[in-house]
């Protein structure tokens, strides 16, 4: 008779596994089945298998995408540092320069998308000709496992989580407006001039109250009551209507930078300037794969560049 100890484990296979985490990055098995080189079939018979003998619904289907169920979540969120290790020592093994390959998903803000990143990206991809890279960018970073990206780079404070968060650096946020808004309404001289003026102000989505305003210089902090007609959701927003004039906004001066040297903006109250905002980093906490690692690596060189992003404070 067999020992308790003896008996094969009948858990599922590295492939199958792979399969899930083909689907999780790509967020359909058909684009799953094209990365991995199967048909949508062959996808959806590996995806079954593993629910069968894992005991679990991993994804939710519906006609155009998949996502994975809560306990799908949990169970990938469990297995990814273990892929992601084997994967590591696999490259590892057939040399160092096979290392970064592969798709890399990343989830941006509208500025560091537009302003920041996709400029500079050509050296960092042809540097890794085997990589390839899906960038959104969005309001909000939502769930990041969940929605299968591996790697988020955005402004603001981290809500709790279990990611990994790494701060780059800290931008300081100027106060600007247009020439034609300053010739029209006038420039404040201190910060309480801010109150007689039209302010784009900018909506927290968490509370759903304009954020308030702050002028910082040193330790010295002025509230100012900040107004106008113009309440928008989205920095993108709030940076188009400063530059065409709408008020006076809020603006982070890596945003801002290119418009303030060329003229098209103008700062205002530059003594008042102290208040920064924080640039992070996120990603799936435990083992990082090539592929993130040195995708972090770059971002973290890129805000260090002021010819790229501008004056900030070092982390």
């Amino acid at each position: 008779m067999m020992g308790r100890h003896s008996r094969r484990f009948a858990g599922p296979t590295l492939d199958d596994l792979g399969v899930l985490r083909a689907a999780v990055e790509a967020g359909s098995f058909v684009r799953a089945g094209e990365s991995l080189g199967l048909t949508q079939s062959a996808v959806s018979r590996a995806i079954a298998r593993l629910e069968e003998r894992v005991g679990v619904r991993m994804f939710r289907r519906s006609a155009r995408a998949v996502s994975l169920s809560d306990e799908g979540l949990r169970y990938y969120q469990a297995i990814a540092p273990h892929l992601t290790g084997i994967e590591d020592a696999t490259i590892e093994a057939g040399g160092a320069q096979a290392k970064v390959r592969g798709q890399l998903r990343v989830n941006v803000d509208w500025g560091i998308g537009q302003l920041v990143l996709i400029p500079r990206l050509h050296p960092f991809l042809a540097q890794h000709p085997e990589l390839s890279m899906d960038i959104a960018v969005r309001q909000q970073m939502g769930d990041l496992v969940r929605d299968g990206f591996d790697v988020s780079v955005r402004f603001g404070i981290p809500e709790p989580s279990t990611l990994k968060a790494r701060v780059l650096m800290r931008a300081r946020i100027v106060t600007c407006a247009s020439p034609a808004y300053l010739a029209r309404a006038g420039t404040p001289r201190r910060p309480v001039d801010i109150e007689k003026h039209a302010c784009v102000r900018m909506r927290d989505w968490r509370t759903g109250a304009p954020f308030a305003w702050e002028l910082v210089r040193g330790e010295e902090v002025v509230k100012v009551n900040a107004s106008g007609q113009l309440i928008v959701n989205d920095g993108g927003a709030a940076f188009a209507a400063c530059l065409g004039g709408h008020g006076l906004a809020q603006l982070l001066e890596p945003y801002a930078r290119q418009p303030l040297a060329d003229g098209r903006l103008v700062q205002v109250l530059p003594r008042w300037a102290d208040e920064t905002y924080p640039l992070y980093a996120y990603h799936a906490e435990g083992a990082t794969s090539a592929k993130v690692r040195a995708f972090l690596d770059f971002v973290v060189e890129l805000t260090r560049e002021p010819s790229s992003i501008g004056p900030s404070l070092a982390p």
